[in-house]
């Protein structure tokens, strides 16, 4: 029986061809696949969720490590938030990305009358309010004219349970180029206006008609309380 040729190659060992499938790939790499999940993401991401999307043995921690290093002085940040990690503009960039935006905001009748009542006879609590207007005032109408920051709460009454009062605020004034209360138009001048056509005036209201609740339709602002 003959021997096997001297020359011929040892045969290949069957598993060395599946150890290079799960060589991982180099740190070069995997920093790319990094970068390219947390640029897509819209949501930081943890550690667990980047080497779950990696190949098998694959070190997202420290791919993650270079990239941010890499980014180090650059207009965009690799950054940790919480347990997770995403890409953020510099901070001192920010202002570039800044957008101002005019909000238009409607006032309900029911916070016209009364920001005109607090205007006129300020300072007045809210009691005065709803007997001059003849109906109640909802909360929410007072909290949208002090989140506005058009009214602010005034000295206490010496009268029985010391309520507080509202007084209108600079910010009110300035709004419609007032130097103080005193500038506001006359009933002369809101007639002239036909701000008060066909309206009654303020405490004129029947009990029980108009706005009780607060809940009539909004509308714009009239002239009054405009630019």
């Amino acid at each position: 029986m003959e021997d096997h040729p001297s020359h011929m190659p040892d045969a290949p060992r069957p598993d060395a061809h599946n150890e290079s499938l799960f060589d991982a790939p180099p740190m070069a790499e995997q920093e790319r696949m990094v970068e390219a999940v947390l640029f897509a993401s819209s949501e930081p991401v943890t550690v667990r969720d980047l080497e779950a999307r990696m190949p098998h043995g694959c070190s997202a921690g420290e791919a993650l490590e270079y990239l941010r290093k890499r980014y180090e002085g650059r207009g965009v940040r690799v950054v940790r938030v919480g347990d997770a990690w995403a890409m953020r503009t510099a901070p001192d960039l920010g202002f570039l990305l800044q957008k101002e935006t005019v909000e238009t905001r409607k006032l309900s009748r029911a916070a016209i009358e009364t920001l005109a009542i607090i205007a006129y006879h300020q300072p007045v609590t809210r009691a005065e309010i709803e007997e001059i207007r003849g109906v109640s005032v909802s909360r929410g109408t007072i909290d949208q004219l002090l989140e506005m920051e058009w009214i602010r709460l005034g000295r206490r009454k010496m009268t029985p349970g010391r309520p507080v009062t509202f007084v209108v605020t600079p910010t009110f004034l300035d709004q419609f180029g007032l130097e103080s209360a005193r500038d506001l138009p006359g009933l002369k001048e809101l007639r002239a206006a036909g701000l008060l056509e066909n309206r009654p005036p303020p405490g004129a209201f029947p009990i029980g008609q108009g706005d009780s609740e607060d809940h009539r339709d909004d509308v714009e602002q009239p002239e009054l309380f405009e630019d």
